[in-house]
C-alpha cells in the first residue's frame, strides 16, 4: 500500500532504526517512545488491524509474539515488559497497519490509558 507509513518503512522508502527483520516481520525503535525501551513489531504483510485478521494470519501473529519474547530478552527486559496493540481510532491506532508495541524499562500502571 503506497500510502501506508509502515509499508513504506518495510520497503525501505523511509528509514528506521531496525532491531530485527526476517521474511515475516520488521521491528524497529519507535520515534515517539513511551518507555525507555519502545519497539514496534509489524508484519510485512499489510494487515489493517487486529479486526482485519484472517485465520491464515495466525502463524504471523504467533511469530510476532515469539519475536517480542526474543527482543525483550535481547534488550534486557528481565523485570518485565508490556505488549500493546491498538485496534481502531477510538483505541488509539494511529497507523492503519497492525503493529505491536514492545514496552519496558520502567514501571507500568494498571489500568492503562
Amino acid at each position: 500500500m503506497a500510502d501506508c507509513l509502515f509499508c513504506r518503512i518495510i520497503a525501505g522508502e523511509i528509514p528506521s532504526n531496525k532491531v530485527y527483520e526476517d521474511e515475516k516481520v520488521l521491528a524497529f525503535h519507535d520515534i515517539d517512545k513511551k518507555a525507555p525501551v519502545h519497539v514496534l513489531i509489524i508484519p510485512k504483510k499489510h494487515i489493517e488491524s487486529v479486526a482485519a485478521l484472517e485465520a491464515a494470519d495466525s502463524e504471523t501473529v504467533a511469530h510476532i509474539f515469539n519475536v517480542a519474547r526474543q527482543l525483550a530478552e535481547e534488550l534486557g527486559l528481565k523485570d518485565g515488559f508490556r505488549i500493546v496493540t491498538n485496534t481502531g481510532k477510538s483505541a488509539g491506532q494511529s497507523v492503519n497497519h497492525m503493529h505491536f508495541h514492545l514496552l519496558g524499562g520502567r514501571e507500568f500502571g494498571w489500568p492503562p490509558g
